[in-house]
């Protein structure tokens, strides 16, 4: 005989709030171990060009297709991996896209041919990362309804800074023992440690949102809805428009830098004991992972749009004060970190807004719409990038333009967005 169910008591929502409290932090573990499996086919990419043209006697643009089908798959086929993990759950899907990006690896070292690698590398890789990447950021702001914007970066920020971890040793292997050893070794360690770390993860209990409710969270109930309706609205392409510009601005400049600190002459400069591109570089991957999490954590406390117009502007002035001061080796160090830092949280401010906005049941299919817009901008930017410097034979129309995305990006975030936002949340829904 089947019986109905009870509401719950105060007693059942304290026990599902003291449960979910602590099961949330290791599932923010497991989150950040499987984003870290995931980043090197990204973030060291630059360490396989010389050996893999080398090996398939293939010029340098023809071997870069395979890093922009990698992307390209990574966003553009984003909202269709989210379904799939809002149908079939995050466990199942994200623990075949670890084995993915990681046998993308393994059979990218057997390739004798660009295709080949094209199809290895670029496309198994590119939906592998995809799957993870949406996943696991769509099931941290249901976990922490809270602390959206802090899980969010935390997780982003294992993936901007995860390759830090493996990048010496993938260099140090690819002198040893070569490129075919080097991706077949560290793709079997990586679709294992994230096949392993992807087992733990779960979905929060079903009266999560209520229990954090009832201890005080904070987090207001709002509707859950749809792709289908939250495409329909006008806030979710303001966001979508902002993610773009951001992301656009931001790859205008971080994609060309060995290129423009060149013609500023401070690649042969040494600052404090080092050369000035190296350390800026080691600097940036540092801010751009701390950024995330910091900027995020800032958001759950003083709100969503006051956080980005900040940090949007950050970026915006410390473009500015880089152009300016081209030509001081110290400050082209420093400023890049500044630039990268008010860069980077993008990926942690707008999937919490985009969760806060239209709810956590459908927040990676949501996520994975939104998301498109990292690869528009990445289309954008580096490209339009070098056509505009081609053009005016000069970086400053390139500077100026992403200066201006920047501001202009900070001024919705505060003048439109938020009441928009305001006004769209308290306008009665079905839940």
């Amino acid at each position: 005989m089947t019986t109905r169910s009870q509401p719950m008591t105060s007693a059942d929502i304290g026990n599902v709030s003291t449960s979910a409290a602590h099961n949330r932090w290791l599932q923010l573990g497991l989150g950040l171990v499987c984003m870290m499996a995931i980043s090197s086919p990204q973030y060291v990419w630059t360490l396989m060009t010389k050996p893999l043209a080398a090996k398939l006697g293939v010029a340098l643009p023809e071997l870069q297709v395979t890093f922009s089908l990698l992307i390209i798959l990574q966003t553009f086929f984003s909202p269709f991996q989210g379904k799939l993990i809002d149908r079939f759950g995050p466990r199942m899907l994200i623990s075949i896209g670890t084995v993915m990006s990681g046998l993308s690896w393994v059979l990218a070292a057997q390739v004798q041919s660009a295709p080949m690698l094209y199809l290895t590398y670029g496309v198994v890789g590119g939906l592998g990362t995809g799957i993870v990447y949406v996943g696991v950021v769509g099931l941290m702001v249901r976990w922490f309804p809270k602390q959206r914007g802090f899980a969010a970066g935390a997780v982003a920020a294992g993936y901007g800074m995860g390759a830090i971890v493996t990048t010496f040793p993938i260099a140090t292997s690819l002198q040893a023992r070569g490129i075919d050893a080097t991706l077949w070794m560290f793709g079997i360690a990586f679709a294992l440690v994230g096949l392993l770390a992807s087992q733990g993860l779960r979905v929060p209990p079903s009266h999560e949102s209520v229990a954090a409710s009832a201890a005080g969270s904070g987090a207001s109930a709002v509707a859950n809805l749809r792709p289908s309706q939250t495409l329909k609205t006008p806030v979710f392409w303001l966001m979508f428009a902002m993610m773009t510009m951001m992301s656009t601005s931001g790859l205008m400049v971080t994609s060309q830098m060995a290129t423009f600190a060149a013609d500023f002459g401070v690649t042969k400069v040494l600052v404090f004991g080092m050369a000035a591109l190296p350390l800026a570089l080691t600097i940036d991957r540092f801010t751009n992972g701390l950024t995330r999490p910091l900027f995020g954590w800032v958001s759950d406390k003083v709100g969503r749009e006051n956080t980005m117009f900040f940090a949007f502007a950050l970026e915006g002035v410390a473009m500015a004060l880089w152009l300016l001061t081209r030509e001081n080796a110290v400050l082209f160090v420093l400023l890049s970190g500044v630039v990268f830092f008010g860069w980077g949280e993008i990926f942690s401010l707008f999937p919490s807004t985009l969760t806060d906005t239209f709810g956590t049941r459908h927040a990676t299919e949501n996520y994975g719409w939104l998301y498109i817009s990292q690869g528009i901008g990445s289309i954008f930017g580096g490209p339009l990038a070098a056509l505009m410097h081609q053009h005016a034979g000069s970086w400053v129309p390139v500077f100026a333009t992403a200066i201006t995305l920047d501001i202009v990006t900070a001024l919705l975030a505060i003048a439109v967005l938020k009441p928009m936002r305001r006004r769209f949340l308290a306008t009665p829904r079905g839940l």
